[in-house]
C-alpha cells in the first residue's frame, strides 16, 4: 500500500482545493444521483488562503517594521504579528532590525501565542539576526511566558553568557508556571557557579517566591539567612527582600515571624505592599481581632491604601461583625476613586447581608463592573437567610437567563431560601433539577434543606423518607433538621430517634443535649430530663452560658444572664421591668416548660425575665433614638419564649429588631418575625 504524504499545513487548504480534489469512484457513478447536472458541475467555492496571493514586494520591508514597532508600542499585538507575516513573506531570509525584533519578542509574550513564538524565535535564527545578551533574554522570557518550557531550557543551555537578569527570568517562569522546586535547584545552581559572586537580590527574591510557591520553610529560613548576610542592600532591594520574606512567612504559617520582618523594616520600607501583605497573613491564618489592629497602625501611618487594603479588610469586618467599620472603608473607597475589585465587592456584598441591609447589599451587587458566580451566590444566600425566598428565587432564575451555570452552592442557598419562606413545591422543583444533572447531584446539606423544609410544613414523613431514601448514610445535619421539625411538630417519636442519633454521632456536642433536654422539659418528661442531665454531669459537660450583644455608637455591649457588670445595669433592668408589664398587657403569656439556652438546668426556679437577648434589647431602646433599627447577635439558638417577646417588644415598641442567632436572622416588625415562628 503506498503511503501519501499530507501537504504542508501553511497550504493545506490552498491544495486541498485545486490539485488533490479526489476523483468519483466507480460506485459513486452507478449509484443514483438525487442532484441535478447544474448542481454537479457547479464549482465548488475555494477556503481563503492564509496570506495573500501576490507576494509583497522587498521594498516594503522598513514600512512592514516600522508598523510592527508601532502596532507593539500601541499595544496592538495581533496587528504587529499580521505584519510580521507580511515581512516574512516579502523578505524570508532577510534580518529585520533589532528594534523590530524586540517589538516582535514582546508581542508574542504578551499574547502567549507559542506558534507565533516559535516563528519568531525561527526567522531570528535563520536570518542570522546578530542577538546579543538582551536578545536572548527576550527570547528567554518569551518562551516562559508561552509555557514553552522545554524550548526556554535550551535556549538557556545554549547561552554563551549568563547574568544576573537571565537567571531570574529563568527561575521567575519556573515559579509561574507552577514548577517551585526546579526554580530551587536552578537557584543553587547559580550559587554554585565560581564567577557568579553573592546572589543578586532580585535573584533571591525569585527564590524566595519559589519557596513560598512550594512551601518549604526550611528552604525560606535558608534563604532569610542569606539575605542576613548579603547585608544590606539599597532601599529598594531592601524593600523588596522583606516583602517576599514577609510573604513566605504567613503563606508557611509563621505569621509571627512575618510580624519580627515586618516590625523590622524601617518605616520609609514599608509599602502599602509591606502593609497589605502582613494583614493578608492575619487573615489567611483567622486572626482578624490583630488584622484590625494593624489596619489602625496602617491608617496613623499615612500609607495611601489601595483597593486590596480595603478588600482585605471588608472581609475582617464582616468576620467580626463591624458594619460600622465596613460602612466608613467603603465610603473611603468612593472618596479615593478607588474602584473595588470583584472580591472586594463580593465581601461587601456579603458583609451587608449578614447585617440585614439587603437593600445596600443589592445595590453594591448591581453597581459591580464585573460579577462572579460567588457574587451571586453571596445575594442569594443573603436574600434566603432573611427569609425573603421570592427575591432569592428572583435572582436564581435572573442567574440562568444571563447563562451562568450554577453551583452546588448556589443550589444551597435556594433551597435554604425556600427552606426558612416555606417556599415547598419551588424547593421539590429545584431539588428535582439538581437531581436531573449529573454535575449536581445533591448532597448531604442538600438533603437537609429538604428534610427541614418538609418538616416546617408538618411533613414529617416524606422528612424522614428523605433521610431512608438517601444514597448515603445520613449525616448530623440531617438528623438535627429532623430533630427541628420533630420538635416544632412536638412529634416525641421522631425527636427521640433523631436525638439518639446525633449524640451517638456526637457525643461531646453540647447542644445535642441541650434540644435533648429542652424537648424533654417542655413535654413534661422530667424523669428523662433528669438522666440527661445525669448524663452530662458523668461524661463533665455543662451548657455554657451564652451571650448576646449590640453596638451602640461603633462600640460592643455584652450581656449574660442576669448580667450585672454593665455600667447601666440599673437604668436596663428598671426599662425591662417596664417592656414586660407592657407586654403582659398586650396579651403576652410566658413559656414555662422550656430550658433557655443560656440557663442551666439547676436555675430554672429563677425568674426568666432576665435572659441575655432582654437585657441587649432594653440598652438598646434607651441608648437609641425612637426611629433607629436595633441589631442583637448571640452565640445561641433563640428560644421560644424569647422570641415571642421580641415579636411583642417590636410591636409595643414600635422598632424594627433584628437578630442573629447560632440559626439564622430574625426579623421582628410590627409584632410579626420573617422566620414565620419556625427556626
Amino acid at each position: 500500500m503506498e503511503l501519501q504524504l499530507a501537504p504542508p499545513l501553511g497550504s493545506l487548504s490552498l491544495v486541498a482545493s485545486t490539485h488533490h480534489r479526489p476523483k468519483a469512484s466507480a460506485s459513486a457513478t452507478a449509484a443514483p444521483s438525487t442532484s441535478s447536472s447544474s448542481e454537479i458541475l457547479k464549482p465548488r467555492p475555494r477556503l481563503p488562503a492564509p496570506f495573500p496571493r501576490r507576494r509583497p514586494s522587498p521594498d516594503r520591508l522598513p514600512a512592514l517594521c516600522a508598523a510592527i514597532e508601532r502596532h507593539a508600542a500601541g499595544g496592538r499585538h495581533a496587528e504587529a504579528l499580521d505584519a510580521f507575516r507580511l515581512a516574512r513573506a516579502a523578505a524570508p531570509f532577510t534580518p529585520l532590525p533589532l528594534a523590530t525584533y524586540h517589538a516582535l519578542l514582546a508581542a508574542a509574550a504578551a499574547l502567549r501565542e507559542p506558534g507565533a513564538a516559535a516563528a519568531v524565535a525561527w526567522h531570528m535564527e535563520s536570518a542570522g539576526a546578530e542577538a546579543g545578551l538582551y536578545e536572548h533574554n527576550l527570547v528567554l522570557s518569551m518562551f516562559l511566558s508561552c509555557g514553552m518550557l522545554g524550548e526556554a531550557r535550551r535556549v538557556f543551555e545554549g547561552m554563551p553568557e549568563r547574568n544576573a537578569v537571565t537567571w531570574g527570568i529563568m527561575m521567575g517562569g519556573l515559579v509561574d508556571r507552577g514548577c517551585p522546586r526546579a526554580a530551587l535547584a536552578l537557584f543553587r545552581e547559580m550559587c554554585a557557579e565560581a564567577d557568579s559572586g553573592e546572589p543578586r537580590p532580585r535573584a533571591v527574591v525569585v527564590a524566595i517566591r519559589a519557596a513560598t510557591a512550594s512551601g518549604s520553610l526550611w528552604a525560606g529560613r535558608e534563604l532569610h539567612c542569606c539575605v542576613v548576610k548579603m547585608g544590606p542592600c539599597d532601599d529598594e532591594g531592601d524593600r523588596y527582600l522583606s516583602c517576599a520574606l514577609l510573604d513566605m512567612y504567613s503563606k508557611c504559617g509563621r505569621v509571627d515571624e512575618a510580624r519580627r520582618v515586618f516590625d523590622g523594616m524601617a518605616p520609609r520600607q514599608r509599602t502599602v505592599v509591606a502593609w497589605n501583605a502582613m494583614l493578608a497573613g492575619y487573615v489567611l491564618h483567622g486572626r482578624g481581632e490583630e488584622a484590625l489592629e494593624l489596619y489602625g497602625e496602617m491608617r496613623g501611618s499615612g500609607v495611601d491604601m489601595d483597593q486590596f487594603t480595603f478588600s482585605t479588610m471588608l472581609g475582617v469586618f464582616a468576620r467580626l461583625g463591624l458594619l460600622e467599620h465596613a460602612k466608613q472603608a467603603h465610603a473611603g473607597l468612593i472618596q479615593r476613586g478607588l474602584p473595588l475589585d470583584v472580591v472586594g465587592n463580593t465581601a461587601l456584598v456579603d458583609l451587608y447581608c449578614k447585617w440585614g441591609r439587603m437593600e445596600d447589599a443589592r445595590n453594591v451587587f448591581e453597581r459591580m463592573p464585573k460579577r462572579n458566580l460567588i457574587s451571586w451566590n453571596a445575594l442569594i444566600a443573603g436574600y434566603g437567610y432573611h427569609g425573603m425566598g421570592d427575591k432569592a428565587i428572583e435572582m436564581f432564575e435572573r442567574l440562568i437567563a444571563e447563562g451562568i451555570v450554577p453551583n452546588h452552592v448556589t443550589f444551597l442557598a435556594v433551597l435554604n431560601a425556600c427552606r426558612f419562606s416555606g417556599l415547598v413545591d419551588r424547593g421539590k422543583r429545584t431539588f428535582q433539577l439538581m437531581t436531573q444533572n449529573p454535575k449536581t447531584k445533591p448532597r448531604a446539606m442538600h438533603y437537609a434543606c429538604v428534610i427541614e423544609l418538609f418538616g416546617r410544613e408538618g411533613l414529617l414523613d416524606e422528612a424522614y423518607s428523605m433521610i431512608r431514601r438517601a444514597p448515603f448514610a445520613p449525616t448530623a445535619n440531617m438528623w438535627g433538621a429532623l430533630l427541628t421539625a420533630s420538635r416544632v411538630h412536638k412529634n416525641m417519636h421522631l425527636a427521640k430517634l433523631a436525638a439518639e442519633q446525633l449524640l451517638a454521632m456526637e457525643p461531646e456536642k453540647i447542644n445535642n443535649y441541650a434540644v435533648l433536654l429542652s424537648l424533654y422539659i417542655s413535654s413534661g418528661r422530667q424523669d428523662d430530663a433528669c438522666k440527661v442531665v445525669e448524663t452530662l454531669k458523668r461524661k463533665g459537660l455543662c451548657i455554657g452560658n451564652a451571650c448576646s450583644w449590640v453596638t451602640v455608637r461603633k462600640k460592643g455591649h455584652r450581656f449574660f444572664f442576669k448580667d450585672s457588670l454593665h455600667p447601666q445595669c440599673s437604668e436596663i433592668y428598671r426599662k425591662l421591668d417596664t417592656l414586660m408589664k407592657d407586654i403582659k398587657e398586650a396579651g403576652y403569656v410566658a413559656d414555662e416548660n422550656e430550658l433557655l439556652p443560656d440557663i442551666h438546668p439547676d436555675e430554672q426556679n429563677i425568674p426568666r425575665v432576665y435572659h441575655s437577648e432582654r437585657l441587649a434589647i432594653a440598652f438598646g431602646l434607651i441608648s437609641t433614638s425612637l426611629c433607629t433599627p436595633l441589631r442583637i447577635t448571640q452565640s445561641h439558638r433563640l428560644c421560644r419564649d424569647c422570641h415571642k417577646i421580641i415579636k411583642f417588644l417590636a410591636k409595643v415598641t414600635k422598632r424594627e429588631i433584628v437578630v442573629r442567632d447560632g440559626s439564622r436572622f430574625h426579623h421582628f416588625k410590627l409584632g410579626i418575625c420573617s422566620c414565620g415562628d419556625y427556626w
